[in-house]
């Protein structure tokens, strides 16, 4: 049993980060790492196994990376171009297309470098599957945490609940995405209110350029217009960034109510960074997210992961250039 020592080690620690606050990047990582360490653990059992289970996981564990790696590339290649053919070419759109290509452009490499046996290939696409490994463990830790973190939902009653901007259409109208959002956001509200205890939701955004009102009033109209009490709406108006959504919101909050508890809505696939910035920012409550439409999560989740990444820039690009510094040196 010694060897699962190391897993449980991990998942006492993922435990632990959890039970002090479930809003940390930390979490993910430690999740991860507890999980491929008994991934480990229950290959090194195979020895006992009959030959041909072993024979069997063999075959899988060669057999479903690559069919794996196909079924991704070919998914991420159609998601762009639904996100091209449906939201248009801004850069964000194409996260997902171009994480297929630069896929099929780091399997081109290492097959070049085997046909070619030339040694500067070699070194330059091992160097590179090992930054790009590194890279990938941290977006799978990224999504499966995301993906529990998810499942919260509040149980207790909260005082507020904070729904974010997202932009609007034409300068003043809401798009389904921040529709989505403040449904989700009135729905806590309804489900609190039942109880007796109705919390105030605060609508916030500030105006972009191109925009003809604030984002928070375009929300509160939207809400209003559907028979929501304005006397539970606060309109926070001037931020332009989802850390100043919760900053400025804090403010609102913290001079209404100390000690207050909040709820904080956006959409699922934001939900968990803007976990990280609400930790940051002091904020006293976590995350609910909203539906979003399923051809959008893909890119949506890249930016989100890319975001987190480099929030954490000097270790993991140090990290990064260290993997870069063993491949060199490994292949000389």
């Amino acid at each position: 049993m010694i060897v699962y020592a190391p897993a449980a080690l991990f998942f006492l620690l993922f435990g632990i980060g959890v039970l002090r606050d479930r809003r940390r990047f930390s979490n993910a990582v430690l999740l991860g790492i507890a999980v491929s360490l008994l991934s480990l653990a229950l290959l090194t059992e195979l020895r006992k196994a009959p030959t041909l289970v072993v024979e069997l996981v063999a075959v899988a564990i060669v057999l479903l990376p690559a069919i794996g790696t196909v079924a991704l590339v070919w998914f991420l290649l159609a998601n762009g171009l639904t996100m091209i053919r449906k939201e248009g070419r801004r850069p964000a759109n194409l996260l997902s297309l171009l994480a297929g290509l630069g896929i099929i452009t780091l399997l081109a490499l290492m097959a070049a470098a085997v046909v070619t046996g030339s040694h500067r290939l070699a070194i330059l696409a091992g160097t590179a599957l090992l930054v790009v490994g590194y890279i990938s463990f941290l977006f799978v830790c990224f999504v499966g945490y995301a993906f529990l973190y998810g499942r919260h939902r509040p149980r207790r009653d909260v005082d507020f609940v904070v729904v974010l901007g997202s932009g609007l259409i034409g300068g003043d109208r809401v798009p389904p995405l921040l529709a989505s959002r403040l449904d989700r956001g009135r729905e806590v509200y309804e489900q609190q209110a039942a109880r007796g205890n109705p919390p105030v939701l605060i609508t916030s955004g500030g105006q972009g350029p191109d925009e003809k009102l604030p984002e928070s009033h375009a929300m509160a109209d939207y809400l209003t217009e559907r028979g929501f009490p304005a006397q539970h709406l606060a309109r926070e108006d001037r931020s332009r960034t989802t850390e100043e959504n919760l900053l400025f919101s804090k403010a609102i909050m913290e001079q209404a109510k100390t000690g207050y508890h909040c709820v904080v809505v956006t959409n699922n696939f934001h939900a968990f960074r803007a976990a990280l910035t609400a930790r940051k920012t002091g904020v006293n409550g976590h995350v609910f997210g909203s539906p979003t439409a399923a051809y959008y999560w893909p890119s949506a989740t890249i930016r989100e992961f890319a975001a987190v990444f480099l929030s954490h820039k000097l270790v993991n690009f140090g990290i990064c250039g260290l993997l870069a510094l063993c491949g060199v040196l490994a292949a000389l």
